[in-house]
């Protein structure tokens, strides 16, 4: 049974990501440790950050970005993930975001450089070792980030997903139920989904 759970935001977010704030009153009953960290935004102190966290009753669950830390630390930690719209191969995609960005959520000015993209590339996982560790939350109607590429590259693990919604996945309530038991999650009164 896990003991904490890692909320990790996706890129140029933050702690206060909605999904985030949603799952945190969803889990208020729960006796655990729910834990979202405001992240670097250089992928190898980001990584350093989240396994910071990490024991054996840990459980992750990751959005975009988050989504694929989470997959890179679950398969290396052995523990159990869920992930939203994740962003599959995100060296690939960042290219064109390299140079001057602007976090709005944590306020913020950085520069994207080519050491990132290679953190990013080192992170990557060409196969799952153990996709049953993986739950997918997927909408095809993501305009960020192409769904099929998450549907292929996840579909040796349990998914779900969904015709039209968003890349910030609507709707996302009504999975809390399912992402509880997957995640191995009991609160303390009895889950409402």
């Amino acid at each position: 049974m896990a003991s904490k759970l890692i909320y990790i935001h996706g890129f140029n977010s933050s702690e206060l990501s909605q999904k985030a704030v949603q799952l945190g009153e969803y889990l208020a009953s729960w006796s655990g440790d729910y834990i979202v960290p405001r992240l670097s935004h250089d992928p190898a102190k980001a990584i350093g950050q989240l396994e910071s966290f990490i024991d054996d009753d840990t459980a992750l669950i990751g959005s975009s970005l988050g989504g694929f830390y989470a997959t890179y630390l679950s398969q290396k930690h052995q523990i159990p993930a869920v992930l939203v719209n994740p962003a599959v191969n995100p060296a690939t995609m960042f290219v064109d975001y390299l140079g001057e960005q602007y976090n709005p959520y944590q306020d913020y000015h950085y520069i994207l450089d080519k050491t990132h993209l290679l953190a990013l590339e080192q992170l990557y996982l060409q196969h799952l070792s153990s996709p049953e560790h993986l739950f997918l939350l997927q909408q095809e109607g993501d305009e960020v980030l192409p769904y099929k590429h998450a549907v292929e590259y996840y579909q040796n693990c349990q998914q779900v997903v969904e015709p039209g919604g968003d890349h910030r996945f609507v709707g996302f309530e009504r999975y809390f139920g399912a992402i509880a038991r997957f995640l191995n999650i009991t609160l303390g009164s009895a889950d409402p989904q």
